[in-house]
Order: structure tokens, then C-alpha cells, then sequence
């Protein structure tokens, strides 16, 4: 069998409720207009949120997601409605759990403010896994979030994944402080037993 370096990543995904793409060049207004109304509501979770980045910056950053994603060294994704005419929010495949060989992807996730308490968080995971066991080489995905984020846990269990366990003072919060990270995962055969 021949290790699997390299893949040509499918470009979009549209389910019932979103559409997940990849990011293009032009995404970076949207994309910063849309992490600088959520800061309040991401900082809690996620580090890198920011209420300073700039157009510029958030442009440079959906190029470098572009260049990674075609280079097959990590898959960040846009979650817009199915009409692509607004960004709810990002995410993504990232091989946080070893090369892309493994075939195994950490998933990641968020929504903005504006869109939370909605459903899209589930709608947008379910597609993800969905997606990622049909047309991606995916045989394991797994989510980590902080063991105090009880909204994302519910998050990943409607989409099926089981809880694995704790990794304790795994996770930096923004504030500087160690977090424990719960740990959910699912695998290819779970989602299609019969194969």
C-alpha cells in the first residue's frame, strides 16, 4: 500500500443548511468582519480571536489557507449559507494528530455571533463528517474542545462522535491558564458499519 502523502482535497461540500469550502482569495472582508463581531464570543475558546485584525491581515490569512489547502497541509474551511452569500463562521481539518498517512483529521469549529444558538454548529459538523468519510481519505476524525465548553460537547455528540476521555491541562485558554480538553472521535466504520 502506498503511504499517502499528498491528496487533491475536494473543494466544497453543500449540505441542507451550509456550504463548506475552502477559503478564497477575496474571503478576507467577510472573514474579518465576521471574527471581529464575534471577539466577545470566541475569546472565551479561542486563542487566536482578535478585535484588531485587520482587512489586510485577514486577507493574507485566507491566502495562506488557500496555499495550505492545495499543498495538502491543512484544510481550513468556510461555513456559508448553501448560497454562499454570507460567512457563518470557519473550520476545518487539521492534522493535529499526525501526517495526512494516518488518514486521521482533528476537526475544528466556529460560528459567529450573530449565527449562534441557530443549529448551524450542528449542521456544519454533521456535513463535515458526512463529507469527510465520502469524499475525503478520512478514517478517523476526532474533536477536542475545552472541557468547560459544555455547547460544544452537545456539539459532537449529535454528530455522532463519541466522548474518548480528558486530557488534563492539555489546552492553553486565552487567559494564560491550562484547561482540561474533553476528547470525542469517530471512525470511518462507525459511520458506514456495513463496509
Amino acid at each position: 500500500m502506498t503511504e499517502l502523502v499528498s491528496i487533491i482535497a475536494p473543494d466544497e461540500y453543500i449540505a441542507e443548511r451550509v456550504l463548506l469550502r475552502s477559503y478564497r482569495p477575496g474571503d478576507g472582508t467577510e472573514l474579518n468582519a465576521a471574527t471581529i463581531e464575534s471577539f466577545e464570543h470566541l475569546q472565551p475558546w479561542m486563542p487566536w480571536a482578535t478585535e484588531t485584525q485587520t482587512e489586510e491581515e485577514a486577507e493574507q490569512l485566507v491566502r495562506t489557507f488557500r496555499g495550505r489547502y492545495l499543498l495538502s497541509q491543512e484544510f481550513v474551511l468556510a461555513i456559508r449559507t448553501p448560497d454562499d452569500r454570507r460567512l457563518i463562521g470557519g473550520a476545518g481539518y487539521h492534522l493535529r494528530e499526525g501526517p495526512l498517512a494516518l488518514q486521521s483529521a482533528e476537526m475544528g469549529m466556529w460560528i459567529r455571533a450573530s449565527e449562534a444558538g441557530k443549529g448551524f454548529g450542528t449542521a456544519a459538523l454533521e456535513a463535515m463528517v458526512t463529507w469527510g468519510f465520502t469524499e475525503w481519505p478520512w478514517l478517523r476524525l476526532s474533536w477536542r474542545c475545552d472541557a468547560k465548553n459544555a455547547a460544544s460537547g452537545r456539539i459532537a455528540e449529535k454528530a455522532g462522535l463519541k466522548e474518548e476521555g480528558r486530557l488534563r491541562k492539555f489546552l492553553r485558554a486565552p487567559s494564560g491558564e491550562m484547561q482540561d480538553a474533553s476528547c470525542y472521535a469517530i471512525l470511518r466504520v462507525d459511520w458506514f458499519p456495513a463496509e
